[in-house]
């Protein structure tokens, strides 16, 4: 196991009617703004209760941030902020609203132009404006962690950052808020979870035992219940075991110690920025052909995903990582999102754009070995059509 520090503050306020609490976490004199997306908030409820909880303090709201936030959207919302002399962000829906609100966050106190936090991955950011959230959808784990990821519209560009500021001070989670959801929400944020968990696991052995089977757990859970979500919406203990998972998929605890891929990542942040394929349907097209394409630079994780979650154990070694893969292709194809970018009728004519995207954002040397490159992306991209 490698060396490392682990650091994570947020407050997790878990449960069924959690929102009434969130008056005590937030400092009785702050000036609040509550971010949100569209009107999904006030239809199921949420907003109603946000506003109970809090009735009577200073509170301003802004409306609009969209899915994939992007920096326009967001700019808004800042200038808004300093306008009103705000000392206290709400973030109240899934992790695009959260991600925005950490972008103003750290917007917000930075006195140069913002977008250099985002261009540098986070490295220039100088602090952050204290924010709590209210989350609605489980699905990128911000709400118990310190990166977000923006779109930029006028550059094509999606990119991540991270700062040790941006860890929210509280998050609310209420599993019958999911209840709600759109099915195809559901499929995404379930994709997007388990992927971001074997980003974390299937890489090389560095003798992780408890990572790799706090790892395995999540994603035997995600199997366990994902198709559950889809046949039973509004079953309250299901919703409860996807949120948490969705939480501890990316809240740093499995990452601890051990080597990190994240490639399937930032190549399906170039499919979502150039053709707006939802985040979670790009991961599903990337990751069973990357697995396929680094089968050997990944056979001994591959191999002990195949037992351990798929209880794949006969056969030879190669057969075992290929029916391995063909059942994470399966599983996200259970869960109605196509792992094939025909699929959203998107061509070969992408390809050129995402290789081109890599380069310019400084993502030449991708993966747990930092040897993906934009020539194999090119080529593996062509086993995604």
């Amino acid at each position: 196991m490698n060396n490392f520090t682990f650091y994570n503050p947020t407050k997790i306020l878990f449960g069924e009617g959690r929102i009434k609490d969130i008056a005590e976490e937030i400092p009785m004199d702050a000036k609040i703004l509550m971010t949100y997306g569209g009107g999904s908030i006030k239809r199921n409820g949420v907003y109603d209760e946000v506003r109970a909880a809090l009735q009577g303090r200073a509170m301003e709201e802004f409306e609009g941030i969209e899915p994939n936030p992007t920096y326009e959207t967001l700019m808004r919302c800042v200038e808004m902020a300093r306008k009103n002399k705000i000392d206290f962000l709400l973030a109240v829906g899934g992790g695009s609203v959260i991600d925005g609100t950490k972008f103003i966050a750290a917007a917000v106190p930075y006195e140069g132009d913002p977008w250099e936090i985002v261009a540098t991955y986070g490295k220039k950011a100088k602090g952050a404006m204290p924010f709590g959230t209210v989350l609605t959808i489980p699905a990128t784990g911000s709400e118990m962690n310190n990166g977000a990821v923006i779109t930029n519209r006028a550059l094509n560009a999606k990119l991540p950052f991270m700062h040790p500021s941006l860890f929210p001070k509280f998050s609310v989670l209420d599993p019958a808020k999911t209840f709600t959801l759109p099915p195809e929400q559901i499929g995404n944020g379930v994709v997007d979870t388990f992927v971001h968990v074997t980003e974390q696991y299937l890489t090389f052995p560095v003798n992780g035992k408890l990572q790799d089977r706090f790892a395995e757990g999540l994603l035997l859970t995600l199997i366990e219940e994902g198709p559950r979500a889809l046949a039973e919406p509004e079953n309250y203990d299901v919703r409860a075991n996807l949120m948490w998972c969705a939480t501890l998929g990316l809240n740093g605890l499995i990452s601890v110690g051990v080597p990190q891929d994240w490639a399937t990542h930032m190549i399906g942040h170039e499919l979502t920025a150039l053709r707006g394929l939802d985040h979670g349907k790009s991961l599903a097209v990337v990751l069973p052909v990357l697995l396929k394409i680094r089968a050997g630079e990944k056979k001994e994780k591959l191999l002990q995903y195949a037992e351990r979650v798929w209880g794949i154990a006969a056969g030879d070694e190669a057969a075992r990582i290929d029916a391995a893969i063909e059942k994470t292709r399966d599983f996200f194809e259970s869960m109605k999102v196509p792992t094939r970018l025909c699929a959203y009728n998107i061509g070969a004519d992408v390809i050129p754009e995402v290789v081109e995207n890599l380069k310019a954002h400084g993502m030449v040397k991708l993966g747990e070995t930092r040897d993906i490159t934009p020539e194999l992306v090119e080529s593996m991209m062509k086993d995604c059509l």
